[in-house]
């Protein structure tokens, strides 16, 4: 299986970026980072210096998703793919420093937010080290996790994906999520998790493209724990415990006072070489994901 490319960020964009403290630090168990050079916060996983960047502004979205390439090879190979699709993906040293890595180049994603593909991503200067998920991430050679966006610009993204970026599409849902209205989402990977990119196809302009992040843990009991702290809170639970029908994930997912979610989970399916299970599933869900609080 082809490994070029992994998730290497995510940037959100709030009025408030205190706002989600108590969400990523005391629920997720995620650790926070320096600030970057313009005074954004910044979240860590794993080792790297940087995962999940909260800059102040109105957008109150997802505002950019960092692709880090594997080598300088990969980087240049994936540069190029986004070139023959008439692409400016030119260099852009001040915000690699803004990002803390070697080489970073950016293009606008029909999907809304931008795409930046990255070489070199620094790491902290301590070991990533949470005393909430003892058990720590998944991340090691398939990026800090996931993404889930929903756009109306469903072919040109896809499009981007597998031609630019170089994605393969793992499986699809289709399913009648209302009388009359359809939901389709597919699921993209690069490597060995299941999905990196997921597209829904948005019936309408929405008021947010980033529907979820998702946070893998190494250790089943890690997310129970995470269960339990997000059950303490106020913040609302779209869906409680269960496990996904097609990666297999065991995992619930919470509201953030943004309005978007973060899927926190354990033991997603691994794509393999002789992966033959691209197809279509009609259920979000083989058990649970209940509604269980609104926001």
């Amino acid at each position: 299986m082809q490994h070029q490319i992994e998730l290497g960020h995510l940037v959100i964009e709030v009025p408030d970026p205190t706002a989600l403290t108590l969400t990523l630090a005391e629920v997720v168990g995620l650790e926070a980072g320096e600030p970057t050079p313009s005074g954004a916060l910044t979240w860590r996983d794993d080792q790297r210096a940087q995962r999940l960047i909260v800059r102040e502004g109105p957008a109150n979205d997802a505002v950019a998703v960092g692709f880090e390439a594997v080598d300088e090879s990969a980087y240049e190979a994936t540069l190029e793919r986004l070139r023959a699709q008439g692409r400016d993906v030119a260099d852009d040293p001040e915000l690699a420093a803004e990002r803390r890595v070697a080489r970073l180049a950016r293009t606008p994603g029909p999907w809304g937010p931008d795409v930046e593909v990255v070489l070199g991503a620094a790491d902290a200067a301590r070991p990533f080290a949470s005393d909430l998920v003892p058990g720590g991430f998944l991340t090691e050679g398939v990026g800090f996790g996931h993404v889930v966006l929903a756009t109306m610009a469903f072919d040109e993204s896809v499009e981007l994906l597998t031609g630019g970026l170089g994605f393969t599409q793992s499986d699809w849902l289709e399913m009648e999520i209302a009388e009359g209205i359809e939901l389709e989402v597919r699921f993209f990977h690069c490597n060995a998790r299941h999905h990196t990119i997921a597209l829904a196809k948005a019936p309408f302009e929405l008021p947010q493209t980033l529907h979820h992040v998702m946070f893998e843990m190494n250790e089943r009991d890690d997310v129970g724990a995470a269960f339990d702290r997000l059950w303490a809170t106020d913040l609302g639970i779209p869906n409680g415990l269960g496990r996904h029908d097609n990666d297999g994930m065991f995992s619930f997912y919470l509201q953030t006072p943004a309005g978007f979610q973060i899927e926190v989970g354990h033991g997603a399916r691994v794509i393999t070489d002789d992966w033959d299970d691209d197809r279509a599933y009609d259920s979000i869900s083989a058990w649970g994901h209940q509604p269980l609080r609104p926001a």
